[in-house]
């Protein structure tokens, strides 16, 4: 059965990928991602060409990032699986994540894509929270989940990540697969290397992290390749109050930390 123009309504059902104000459906959607042609090393006929027009684009997806989340207010991020079922564990942990954090005046920032994502948008929209979701180029379409309020969609992989740490207060990572592990370990590294300051990492759900945890300690630690003050830079719990206390009690101290700088720049200022 034919509707309007004679076209068939099944045809008209295929991929679809969003660029920026652009949308491509069907025939039209790329065989690959931005990321991917970018990293292609194989594709050096035009590379001075298009890594030029390249570096353009990249410029405007920060810019475009930065203007939209620059009166954020303060937020975290949110990481897990997408792959989680609506009814697992981690998705309903994930929504009184995000529920706790909006009522402790936090906007909530994930992925924007479905499982432990979505389930934290939503708990953040439904406890009358801001919900962010920076979305990504793939080569399988995911979307961005009904309760984001605020929503971009990234090509790279770096500038989207740059968003994630340069408007959060703290990560909240919960059970999650390679994407999930890679936001934390950065999130680590930034944290050990001094790039970040105060920032807290929570781990939700005890049972999943301990093997983690315990390697880290067992093999990490114990070769000498981290330091014994590197595993007190995340807090283990199964308790979503006291994630969000975490998160607050440190968001304070750092707080009075500057306001003491601030003071005793300003008394240095008028004893000269």
């Amino acid at each position: 059965m034919t509707h309007g123009f004679g076209r068939d309504p099944d045809r008209l059902r295929g991929p679809e990928r969003h660029r920026g104000a652009v949308t491509l459906r069907r025939e039209a959607v790329p065989q690959s991602t931005a990321d991917q042609r970018l990293l292609d090393s194989r594709s050096r006929a035009d590379w001075k060409t298009k890594d030029a027009w390249r570096a353009l684009r990249i410029l405007s997806e920060f810019v475009e990032g930065f203007d939209t989340l620059a009166d954020l207010p303060p937020a975290v991020s949110v990481f897990g699986s997408a792959r989680s079922k609506p009814q697992s564990a981690e998705c309903v942990m994930a929504e009184q994540v995000g529920a706790a954090l909006a009522r402790a005046g936090y906007a909530v920032i994930t992925g924007g894509g479905p499982g432990v994502m979505e389930a934290a948008n939503r708990g953040a929209t439904e406890a009358g929270g801001l919900s962010v979701g920076l979305g990504i180029e793939l080569p399988f379409e995911q979307g961005i989940n009904d309760w984001v309020d605020m929503g971009i969609d990234f090509r790279y992989f770096f500038a989207r990540k740059t968003m994630f740490v340069k408007y959060a207060q703290a990560f909240v990572v919960l059970p999650g697969g390679f994407g999930t592990m890679d936001e934390l370990f950065e999130a680590l590294t930034l944290v050990q290397t001094g790039k970040v300051t105060r920032f807290p990492v929570v781990l939700m759900g005890e049972a999943y992290w301990r093997g983690l945890l315990e390697w880290m300690r067992n093999t990490l630690l114990a070769d000498g390749k981290i330091g014994a003050a590197d595993l007190d830079l995340v807090l283990v719990t199964d308790d979503v109050d006291a994630a969000v206390r975490y998160i607050v009690d440190a968001d304070a101290a750092l707080a009075a930390e500057q306001e003491a700088l601030h003071e005793a720049a300003v008394a240095s200022h008028n004893g000269a």
